[in-house]
């Protein structure tokens, strides 16, 4: 088939802009601008009035907001974060400094009594194995 050559990459791209380009064109053209707002505007209610806020519905700083739950239910959380603040990581390299530290901290001894219980049947299994295979040959 020595018919014409493939497009390059560069024609194929041109030719998918062109077509992209040719149905944003026949859907729908973009609303004209909205005029610009002027940060002296001040919102307006229904009637076009300026919309000014009722005092009583402005928070004072000096009053004191209502809780929105008991003080119980604060003073149990505020000892439950006390609790967990306590258990911190030390930056003071007494201790673990990383999650990964403190993982592996706590893994070792588990992954050695694993280690002890296990390794020596593995290793026989293995070795086993590898004499059986060399036997083979």
């Amino acid at each position: 088939m020595a018919g014409k050559p493939e497009p390059t990459m560069e024609e194929i791209l041109a030719s998918i802009r062109r077509i992209i380009a040719e149905d944003d064109g026949e859907r729908v053209r973009a609303p004209d601008a909205e005029p610009g707002i002027d940060e002296d505007d001040e919102p307006l209610d229904e009637t076009g009035a300026r919309f000014e806020a009722e005092p009583s519905a402005v928070l004072e700083l000096s009053e004191a907001a209502q809780s929105a739950v008991s003080e119980a239910v604060q003073a149990k959380a505020s000892e439950s974060f006390s609790a967990l603040s306590s258990l911190r990581l030390r930056g003071d390299g007494a201790g673990p400094e990383t999650l990964e530290d403190l993982v592996r901290e706590m893994l070792q001894p588990m992954l050695k009594s694993w280690l002890d219980a296990n390794l020596p049947e593995i290793v026989e299994q293995m070795v086993a194995r590898e004499i059986a295979r060399i036997t083979r040959k």
